[in-house]
């Protein structure tokens, strides 16, 4: 399993990105259902989001947000930053297991 600290990056002024965020958080609840994302949410200051999911590989996340409404409007740019947790919240145990 991977597990990555996806980061958006905004690049679109915020007024477009204030009218892409309901079909994002949309599409983000796709892979809250599917079991792919654990958290997310906008940065302080507003420039962008942090998520955090899993996968069965990079392909599969980087391929996961190629369909994100901010990307398919050329509104936001991606980092994704693996990691291997090795300490955690017992209430996590279910997702990362």
């Amino acid at each position: 399993m991977r597990y990555v600290v996806v980061e958006i990056i905004y690049k679109a002024p915020i007024e477009k990105i204030e009218e892409l965020t309901p079909i994002h958080r949309e599409f983000l609840q796709q892979g809250y259902e599917s079991g792919m994302l654990l958290v997310s949410g906008p940065k302080v200051p507003r420039t962008g989001g942090i998520v955090i999911a899993k996968a069965n590989s990079m392909e599969e996340i980087t391929g996961f947000f190629k369909n994100d409404p901010y990307a398919l409007n050329d509104a936001a740019d991606y980092s994704f930053i693996e990691f291997n947790p090795k300490s955690y919240q017992e209430i996590l145990k279910g997702w990362l297991e």
